[in-house]
């Protein structure tokens, strides 16, 4: 039998991923809460109180957390430090104080960073997604009146 441990591979950081996959799910599950909740129903003060710590520990995790344990990872677990140079497939980026073509030297360093900032970048955009949905859940609750087979409105009178 051949057992093949998934979170043993190269690159693979179990801090890491969780934390992505938890701040994920943790910003997609406002969705069933949103369509439970009436729409303009007023907040109760323990209410307000659970959401804006839920909101905080999820903005926490996106931008404390998660690119922490990227940044970490990279630079303890796959040694990306700033005299690593990147070289690319064919040299496609050896500088030209190295004998290549490329203006400047790029080193695994600043990969690194640059992958922190699409991580900041996907949850920038997941979170004004989430927000936009939310603020946009009350135009599709539906404002029709149920109508008689005549076509007049079926109203209650008080």
């Amino acid at each position: 039998m051949l057992a093949i441990a998934i979170t043993k591979w190269p690159g693979m950081n179990q801090a890491f991923i969780f934390s992505f996959i938890l701040t994920v799910v943790l910003t997609v599950a406002v969705i069933p809460y949103g369509k439970r909740r009436p729409v303009g129903k007023p907040l109760s003060w323990g209410e307000a109180m659970i959401g804006s710590a839920y909101a905080f520990a999820v903005l926490f995790l996106a931008y404390g957390v998660v690119p922490h344990q990227w940044l970490t990872h990279v630079q303890n677990e796959q040694g990306w430090r700033a005299d690593k140079l990147v070289n690319g497939p064919g040299d496609i980026f050896k500088s030209k104080a190295r004998g290549g073509n490329f203006p400047f030297d790029i080193n695994y360093l600043q990969v690194g960073d640059a992958i922190v900032v699409g991580i900041y970048l996907f949850f920038l955009g997941l979170n004004i997604w989430i927000w936009g949905w939310w603020q946009k859940r009350a135009k599709s609750a539906s404002t029709e009146v149920a109508t008689s087979t005549y076509g007049r409105p079926l109203v209650k009178k008080s």
